[in-house]
């Protein structure tokens, strides 16, 4: 595996031969739809390791799988991650489905500091 690949997302996008299609251009967040033989994916740099754990807890409400470097996130089939880790590294996280109604998933820790008032 090599080790995970540092970048700005056209260096990130060249190493995987990705013709990135630019879709969100900000500073916080640059964001790229590429399409190559290994298939389609998203490809997002993140000014900061907050600001990519934040979008990435987010996005993991919808499901998924994403594979995840310093600053940066590739979303796709699993089947496309496992090609580009061979190319950038990182580490795949997956995450299903969550409907609303489920009762749990974090509330514990939003209503914490509530407790004996």
């Amino acid at each position: 595996m090599p080790e995970t690949a540092r970048g700005s997302l056209e260096q990130l996008a060249k190493k995987i031969a990705c013709e990135p299609n630019i879709q969100t251009d900000a500073t916080e967040l640059r964001q790229a739809n590429c399409e190559t033989g290994d298939g389609r994916y998203v490809l997002a740099t993140f000014a900061t390791d907050r600001g990519q754990r934040e979008w990435i807890n987010e996005a993991k409400d919808y499901g998924g799988a994403y594979l995840v470097g310093r600053k940066w996130v590739a979303v796709g089939d699993q089947k496309v991650l496992t090609a580009l880790r061979g190319r950038l590294g990182g580490t795949v996280e997956t995450s299903s489905h969550h409907s609303g109604g489920s009762g749990g998933g974090g509330n514990e820790e939003k209503h914490s500091g509530h407790h004996g008032s």
